[in-house]
């Protein structure tokens, strides 16, 4: 295996620019070689920002370049298992930002595809390394809430008039917040708990002149009893907690989100960080428990969240020197989630988890 990884970007709006080449680029062993990019303020951007990578208009450029090791499917939604299955065919390794496809049944075809070809496949569920997140995984280890009823996680937005001219509100397949922000919530809950015993979902457009589902509230019932609530909408002025756990010693509420994303949109680059990723203090989760039968209240100092974790674990698993993380069965759990939420809405019942 050669030192360094040279990873070809499809894709340079929001995912390709701001959550895939400045992350890359910054974990070691990995080289930004070519991105694609079609929109002329996307070329001029790419040269502007990566003078060192090669811009190409042609897909073919990236997937037929044999120097080229891993694909980024920074796309519609709708392209992502077409153009994933096509980097799987020219014998790439290949990341999907997520949604991972729009069916899981698509999903299901590229794992076999990748298992075939004997290359690595994986959805880019980055926020499995928010620094909330990983707070939270950190606290249900200590068990310190004790025995986990309620989860409850929560997006919440206020974008009251749809943007025009962009693929994300217009009515196409994978469309709608519930594959958007939905997959992170979905994921997390799934990293935290398993594949849940029942579904049930309550899905709605809410803007005036929305074509889209633009907000939604999906319950997954667990065997232990525990319920785990996921909400996100486009209409919440004033946002609620960011996460909610609730046991049956004590709870847990969190307001804030992680800080990563804002610094990526603002342009910086965790490589030129020294503080990449660490909360401010105000926005730490704050504890209410029982320890040894005294009354425990205080707040819960926040890990440090870095995105560059997931393409670290990306890089190690294709050399064969770790487990993948973010494994693809899993992303096509998500979306399992999604169709039987979708369904569930429509049909306004409970619904069984299956595959």
């Amino acid at each position: 295996m050669k030192r360094q990884l040279s990873v070809g970007v499809l894709g340079f709006g929001m995912a390709g620019r701001v959550f895939h080449a400045p992350i890359l680029s910054a974990v070691e062993g990995l080289k930004l070689s070519k991105i694609k990019a079609n929109r002329p303020e996307s070329v001029s951007l790419a040269r502007e920002l990566y003078p060192a990578t090669e811009v190409v208009s042609e897909t073919a450029s990236i997937l037929h370049a044999p120097d080229i090791d891993l694909v980024i499917v920074a796309t519609t939604n709708e392209t992502h298992y077409d153009l994933a299955k096509a980097a799987l065919q020219a014998g790439k390794h290949v990341v999907v930002e997520k949604p991972f496809t729009v069916t899981s049944r698509q999903a299901t075809e590229l794992i076999d595809l990748a298992k075939g070809k004997g290359k690595l496949l994986t959805a880019y569920q980055n926020r499995r390394w928010d620094s909330d997140f990983r707070t939270i995984q950190k606290l249900l280890k200590s068990e310190l809430l004790g025995r986990l009823v309620e989860y409850e996680a929560h997006f919440d937005r206020f974008r009251p008039i749809p943007a025009t001219g962009t693929w994300k509100e217009e009515t196409q397949p994978g469309t709608g917040i519930l594959y958007d922000l939905g997959s992170h919530l979905i994921d997390q809950a799934l990293v935290l708990f398993g594949t849940p015993e029942s579904i049930y979902a309550d899905l709605r457009a809410q803007r005036s002149g929305g074509e889209i589902i633009d907000s939604f509230d999906v319950a997954l019932y667990y065997k232990s009893g525990l319920k785990a609530i996921l909400k996100a909408g486009m209409l919440v002025r004033q946002p609620g907690p960011r996460f909610i756990l609730s046991g049956d010693k004590g709870s847990f509420v969190k307001y804030g989100l992680d800080v990563q994303e804002a610094a990526l949109k603002q342009g910086l680059s965790p490589a030129a960080s020294a503080d990449w990723g660490t909360e401010p203090e105000e926005i730490w989760g704050k504890l209410d428990t029982e320890v040894q039968g005294q009354r425990l209240v205080g707040k819960i100092q926040s890990e440090v969240g870095d995105y560059r974790g997931f393409y670290e674990s990306v890089r190690d698993a294709i050399k064969g020197i770790a487990e993948l993380e973010v494994k693809p069965e899993q992303a096509r759990n998500t979306i399992r989630v999604i169709e039987l939420a979708m369904q569930s809405s429509q049909e306004k019942r409970v619904l069984p988890f299956n595959l």
